[in-house]
């Protein structure tokens, strides 16, 4: 280890917030060690923080911003942790508690949802603030799951009367008779990341009951022609298959008193050849006009398995090196 060139005390207000601050077994304290030019040493109710001027005033700038958060009753991650490391290495500490404390919803079951990266914070913002809001970005970055997240909290709260949830099936080329069973037989496959995402929210009782009354609406995207949707919470996903005129067929369903989501992934194109994708068209179309967002995340926004992000940024040096 280098030279230790200061030293500074983290003072706790009881032992008891040692364990969710390093973590069990120690595990958040590994990361900083592993991390950054500092040793964290624990005596009775303070932490001494020892090594790199630089590195350990990140480290207690951290601290400090976690503990405002434990000492408010917020159960911390490892995940969350790992991330908020991050955020204070990169000296943007401050956006911590401003981060986490973002509540978006408490499920039936008192989850509580909320943004997990700067990335995705801006993503909410931008949904509360506008009526369209364009979300690209890779696999799991919570493109689905947070615009899902806050239809909920639209109709739980009245802001809307109805949830209605839409993907191309791009694999049928939306020509589902050919399939067999009923309707709900044929397009259950290509729906069901969106059922998996609303029973988690919602618990299935209450989807399957507002599912019944027609309050919820999960359909292939060939069923919205010619429809005209008020007062609705309008969330097209995979939007990337979609093409030119699906994507403008989708955007003109939208009626008064709704909002419109559209997520989407430009690097996972599964249309056939000789199709462009409505979603990578639309950007050019439609970026500048007001109350209208897109929101880019990236993998530093992918809150899946560690690997994810590796396998993502792959991918890009990839591609990179092959155009």
């Amino acid at each position: 280890m280098a030279v230790e060139d200061t030293e500074r005390k983290v003072y706790l207000q009881n032992i008891e917030e040692i364990l969710p601050l390093l973590g069990k077994f120690d595990e958040h304290l590994s990361l900083i060690e592993d991390s950054l030019s500092v040793r964290v040493i624990p005596r009775g109710d303070e932490l001494f923080l020892q090594g790199n001027k630089e590195d350990v005033e990140k480290v207690y700038s951290l601290f400090q911003e976690l503990l405002a958060l434990i000492r408010e009753g917020h159960i911390l991650t490892t995940q969350e942790f790992d991330y908020a490391l991050k955020l204070a290495r990169n000296s943007q500490a401050g956006e911590i508690k401003k981060l986490f404390s973002d509540l978006v919803l408490v499920t039936g079951r008192g989850k509580k949802i909320r943004s997990k990266t700067l990335g995705q914070k801006k993503y909410v913002e931008a949904l509360r603030r506008n009526d369209i809001v364009f979300a690209i970005g890779p696999a799991g970055t919570g493109k689905t799951y947070l615009a899902m997240a806050m239809a909920v909290f639209a109709l739980k709260n009245k802001i809307v009367q109805r949830l209605v949830l839409t993907r191309p099936a791009v694999e049928a080329g939306e020509h589902l008779g050919f399939l067999p069973g009923d309707l709900h037989d044929k397009v259950d496959p290509y729906l069901r990341p969106l059922y998996d995402a609303l029973y988690d929210l919602m618990g299935v009782e209450s989807f399957l009951k507002y599912r019944e009354k027609g309050i919820i609406e999960v359909a292939p995207l060939a069923y919205m022609r010619g429809r005209t949707l008020d007062d609705s919470f309008i969330i097209l996903d995979e939007a990337q298959n979609t093409t030119s005129e699906q994507m403008k067929m989708f955007l003109t369903r939208m009626g008064f008193g709704s909002k419109a989501v559209i997520t989407g992934d430009i690097t996972q194109v599964d249309l056939p050849k000789g199709k462009f994708s409505g979603l990578i068209e639309v950007i050019n179309i439609l970026s500048g006009v007001e109350g209208i967002s897109f929101v880019y995340l990236g993998d530093q926004d992918v809150v899946r398995h560690s690997l994810v992000q590796q396998i993502i940024k792959a991918y890009e040096q990839y591609h990179e090196g092959q155009s």
